[in-house]
Order: C-alpha cells, then structure tokens, then sequence
C-alpha cells in the first residue's frame, strides 16, 4: 500500500460552533469560551463549555462547543442524533447553512432558539497546498477514500479543503467513523480518481 496516499481520520462528534452574541446568550454577558483540549486544525480548540440541544422529539445534553467563535451559530450533528432530537439536518460544507433547520440550545445563563444552522457535516480532508500538490488533487475536487480492517470501506463523495494552515486530516462523523470500525490512529487511502468536482456537497 502506498504510503504517500495515506489520509489520517479523525471521528467529529457532535458540537457547536458559536457567535459572539450567542455566546453572551447561553453563558452570560461578555463570557470568553475556555480552551479545554486543542483540535488537529491549527488554532481550533474543544472548549469546557458544553450546551444542551432540544428537538422537537428529545434533547441532548453535554454537546461541545468549539471555539474559536464564528461569525454564525452551526450545529453538526449525525444521522443518529437527529433521529433523537427529530430534525432533518442536510448534509452541508462547514459554513453552508442557507435553508437548514433550527434548533434550540440551552446553556446555563439562558436559552437560544436558533432559526438555521443544523447541518450533517460533509465528509472532507483538510489538507495544505503541499499536501494537495504530493496527493493530486485540488481544492473542492472530490475524492474517494478507502478504510482497511474487518469493516473496511470506501468513502465515496468526500470533499477536498485545501488551506495553507490546515493539517493533513479526514473529518467523518460518529456514525460513519463507527460504520467502519475505526478508532485512535485511523487512517485511509486516497484512491486517485476523483468522482467529481462540485461546487457544494448538497447538489
């Protein structure tokens, strides 16, 4: 197995990225989220705070928050979660929250009743520009990825994002993370023929 083509893959479980008036919202007036643990993307950090996320069916306690702020609320959660809560999230790019569902979060200082912004995430490989040029591909092509082991897989439809701060990594979800078996120390392949490039990962 080549391993120039190797992808390391990381499980996202669910969280929120929160704006600044959010923030004051959920956790009182002019609250600065606290770093807990750093993220394998330069500058991103899971933080000590944690929100509570409500449905029209259930709600789900304990959810991450992750900083730094943003400019827009987002909420990514997996297929399983949103059978619990009973929302039906799209599957979107980081960002790409135009005609999503809201939710409603709850943190100690107060509640926040979010109009949009609950997606599935994409599956995609950060990547730097180097990473990019030794791999072959470029950035928002789209790829495959294959998974050894006893549940080995392929990951169809998983989108390339290409930054001079990124750093080499595959972001799956639980659900997908699980289907494969995968833990600590996972990698893939990259399978070098693209299925498409796209201009978003909802077409």
């Amino acid at each position: 197995m080549n391993k120039e083509l190797r992808i390391p893959i990381s499980a996202s479980m669910r969280h929120v990225h929160l704006c600044r008036q959010d923030v004051e919202a959920l956790f009182g007036a002019g609250h600065q989220l606290t770093p807990a643990k750093a993220l394998s993307q330069p500058g991103q950090f899971a933080c000590e705070e944690t929100v509570t996320i409500c449905g029209p069916k259930g709600c789900i306690e304990r959810v991450r928050v992750l900083g730094p702020e943003r400019q827009e609320t987002q909420l990514e959660i997996s297929r399983t979660d949103e059978f619990k809560l009973g929302v039906d999230a799209p599957i979107r790019a980081s960002g790409k929250i135009e005609d999503t569902p809201g939710i409603r979060l709850e943190g100690p200082q107060g509640v926040v009743e979010l109009k949009r912004g609950v997606i599935q995430a994409a599956r995609h490989i950060h990547m730097t520009p180097a990473d990019a040029e030794r791999l072959g591909v470029e950035d928002r092509q789209w790829v495959m990825v294959r998974v050894g082991g006893k549940r080995g897989i392929i990951f169809d439809d998983v989108l390339v994002r290409v930054k001079e701060s990124y750093a080499l990594d595959m972001h799956l979800d639980t659900d997908e993370a699980n289907a494969a078996d995968l833990g600590p120390g996972a990698w893939g392949v990259l399978i070098k023929n693209p299925t498409r490039v796209a201009p978003d990962p909802d077409d």
